[in-house]
């Protein structure tokens, strides 16, 4: 990169993720996507510290992101491994092209002992595809705004 080359926001190649949003103050956690949520066995376990306040029992679950939905079926029966279902889970990692390092957030927004509804977001952990081969300097720095 040329000095301070400035980084034109539409020109990062984004793979049509949808907006980052506000998050609406809801329960919400987060999990950083390692090999075993995003390859055999699809797998996702529901972080401890949220599941003191979802049912204790099976039930079904709406992931949503953007403007697409998915359904799953939430497992919360066990005392501490309470997880999604492992094809429904691997379709929305699959659908929505995630990768180790990304970061999902879950968001409930509706709580019942009948159904849940999670918005997801999706934090992506790689460098954004312009940077790559531009090694930054103490003389020619990358200046990211």
């Amino acid at each position: 990169m040329n000095e301070e080359q400035q980084l034109d926001p539409v020109s990062i190649d984004t793979e049509e993720d949808e907006e980052i949003e506000p998050l609406s103050g809801n329960p919400m956690f987060h999990v950083t996507l390692y090999k075993s949520h995003v390859s055999s066995p699809y797998q996702l376990t529901i972080p401890a510290e949220i599941t003191h306040i979802l049912p204790h029992k099976t039930a079904p679950v709406t992931l949503t992101r953007g403007k697409k939905s998915w359904e799953t079926t939430y497992f919360g029966r066990h005392p501490t491994h309470k997880r999604f279902e492992l094809s429904s889970w691997k379709e929305f990692a699959v659908d929505n092209k995630l990768k180790v390092g990304d970061v999902c957030i879950f968001e409930l927004m509706t709580l019942s002992d009948e159904a849940l509804k999670l918005k997801v977001q999706v934090l992506r952990g790689d460098f954004p595809s312009i940077l790559l081969g531009n090694d930054g300097t103490s003389d020619n720095p990358i200046v990211v705004e």
